[in-house]
């Protein structure tokens, strides 16, 4: 219930950009003081701003860039990572793709493996593995209404459930010093710790542009993966020894 109303909240400034207390409870049907205690979760999370009366949208929150745009972001990065981490998948393998670029751009590298298999919550990925013919699953699900490129929520989470993969290809926003992994949407952060709870090996895709930056919501420690693969050597970024095994090129 609080998660939920909390994204009611935020859908809403979405949609108007910046909302005063009374028109929140009025919306929501949801007291004041529930209100102005949300808000102040939502704004210590990094999502908006508290204002005289109300709240607005933070600009990172409100812009979230298309999946044609981030795809071309760092796309060379991008490629390397993924060259990189189709090295551990082998012939036969069941392999999950979560919704990220980075998990896009392995989908490109998959036509030269004999049977094997994809699950992905990635739409765009899913279409890219039709057009090369890769047999591939949709998780199915809710079209995420703040990503509209990825699948999420219950029904993703239990066909996600129905395999073990033998390994299992997942990104995030941020990576912090301390090797704690975050990213700003909770539900894709779900499904990808399912994905890693049911594959044989989970990694970890990170190109430079994780580091140095936040989120407000955690995925898990960096030690919870079995590699990490990094488009350069990164291992003197972290302040901590409990690492996985680091991949780069």
């Amino acid at each position: 219930m609080k998660d939920n109303l909390e994204k009611e909240m935020l859908e809403l400034l979405r949609q108007k950009k910046q909302v005063d207390i009374e028109e929140f409870s009025s919306t929501l049907y949801i007291s004041d003081s529930t209100v102005r205690r949300k808000l102040t979760a939502l704004q210590d999370k990094g999502l908006i701003t508290r204002t005289h009366g109300g709240a607005r949208i933070n600009d990172e929150y409100e812009f979230f860039p298309s999946f044609t745009f981030r795809s071309h972001q760092n796309s060379l990065e991008k490629k390397k990572i993924a060259l990189s981490a189709i090295k551990l998948i082998k012939n036969g393998d069941m392999i999950f793709l979560d919704g990220s670029t980075s998990a896009f751009f392995i989908a490109a590298y998959l036509t030269d493996f004999k049977n094997i298999k994809v699950v992905t919550n990635g739409i765009d990925t899913l279409s890219l593995l039709a057009r090369n013919k890769i047999p591939a699953y949709s998780t199915g699900g809710l079209i995420s209404p703040v990503n509209g490129s990825v699948l999420i929520g219950r029904h993703a989470e239990n066909t996600v459930r129905a395999f073990h993969a033998d390994i299992a290809f997942v990104s995030a926003q941020s990576v912090s010093a301390n090797g704690e992994i975050y990213d700003c949407f909770e539900d894709e952060n779900t499904l990808r710790n399912v994905m890693c709870a049911n594959a044989e090996k989970s990694v970890f895709l990170c190109d430079g542009t994780k580091f140095g930056r936040t989120s407000p919501y955690r995925l898990c420690s960096l030690g919870a993966f079995d590699c990490m693969v990094c488009d350069r050597d990164v291992r003197n970024y972290f302040t901590t020894d409990r690492l996985p095994e680091i991949i780069f090129d």
